[in-house]
C-alpha cells in the first residue's frame, strides 16, 4: 500500500481528471482575461509532476518539451489531446517511484534540490494544493466561457472511498 500523501496525490489526479472529462478541445484551449487555458493547465501540471519527480528526485527529464508550460511560461493553448497524453505519461512513470516513498523518506530532500527548501513530504503537499488550485481555476473558467449553457460541473470533492483517512 503507498504511503497516505501518495494516496492522496492520486485521489487528487482522479478529482483533476474528472473535473474535466466533459471539456472539449474547443473549450479547453479558450482562455478568459488573465486566466490560462485549460489544455496548458493540463500541461502545467504535467510540467510540475515531472519537474520534482524526475528532474529532482531522478534527474532524468522524460519529456523536456513540457519545459514550455512551467512556472513563469508565457500563456499558450496547445492542443489538450497532446497534455492529456503528456500528463498521463508523466503520471504513469512516475507512480513507482511514489510507491517506493516510506514516512522516513518523507523528510528526506529530493536528489536534485541543492536549496533544500522542502521536503519530499512537503512537496506532496503542495503539488496535491497545486491541483487544487488550478482544479478551482479551471472550474470558474468553464463556468465563464460557457455562460448559460454550461452543462452542470462535477460536485466537488467526490467519493473519498479511494483515499480515506489511515493512521501511518
Amino acid at each position: 500500500m503507498a504511503h497516505p500523501l501518495v494516496e492522496q496525490l492520486r485521489f487528487t489526479r482522479s478529482e483533476w481528471t474528472r473535473g474535466l472529462q466533459d471539456v472539449d478541445a474547443e473549450d479547453a484551449r479558450r482562455r478568459y482575461g488573465r486566466l490560462n487555458a485549460i489544455s496548458w493547465m493540463i500541461g502545467h501540471l504535467a510540467w510540475h509532476e515531472q519537474f520534482y519527480w524526475f528532474r529532482l528526485a531522478q534527474r532524468p527529464t522524460p519529456m523536456p518539451e513540457l519545459a514550455a508550460y512551467g512556472f513563469g511560461k508565457p500563456a499558450s493553448e496547445p492542443p489538450p489531446d497532446e497534455m492529456w497524453e503528456a500528463w498521463r505519461r508523466i503520471t504513469a512513470m512516475a507512480d513507482p517511484w511514489l510507491d517506493a516513498l516510506t514516512t522516513e523518506r518523507m523528510s528526506d530532500y529530493l536528489a536534485g534540490d541543492v536549496r533544500r527548501e522542502e521536503d519530499i513530504g512537503t512537496r506532496l503537499l503542495r503539488i496535491n494544493y497545486h491541483y487544487w488550485f488550478h482544479l478551482g481555476e479551471a472550474l470558474a473558467l468553464r463556468q465563464l466561457l460557457a455562460g448559460e449553457s454550461q452543462q452542470p460541473l462535477p460536485e466537488f470533492v467526490g467519493s473519498m472511498a479511494a483515499a480515506p483517512w489511515r493512521p501511518d
